[in-house]
Parts: structure tokens; C-alpha cells; sequence
């Protein structure tokens, strides 16, 4: 889950990717692109990694 300009954005795991909005995504990077408009790191958009790669 992620907060962006006060929406709760919430990403399901599944077989082969992620959804999000009940739509399939193969990265979070994708989904971090739909969700703001610009190229993000999915992994560090979504906290799961810093911006030093910890």
C-alpha cells in the first residue's frame, strides 16, 4: 500500500505479477508509472527499497 496525494493506492501479489485496480501488472514499476505519471522505481516508489538499494 501506498499513499500518493491522499489516495490509498493498495497492490495485490498474484501467480505472475501484481494487480492493481483489478488490472495485471508484470513490475511495481509499471503500477509506480500509472499511479504518478513518472518513471519511479516500483521497489522504491512502494518503500521495499532505499534510495542507497538496501
Amino acid at each position: 500500500m501506498r499513499e500518493w496525494n491522499g489516495v490509498a493506492n493498495i497492490v495485490d501479489i498474484v501467480d505472475g505479477g501484481f494487480r492493481y485496480r483489478d488490472k495485471k501488472y508484470k513490475s511495481l514499476t509499471a503500477i509506480a508509472y500509472e499511479i504518478t505519471g513518472a518513471r519511479w522505481s516500483g521497489p522504491r516508489f512502494f518503500g521495499l527499497k532505499s534510495r542507497d538499494g538496501r
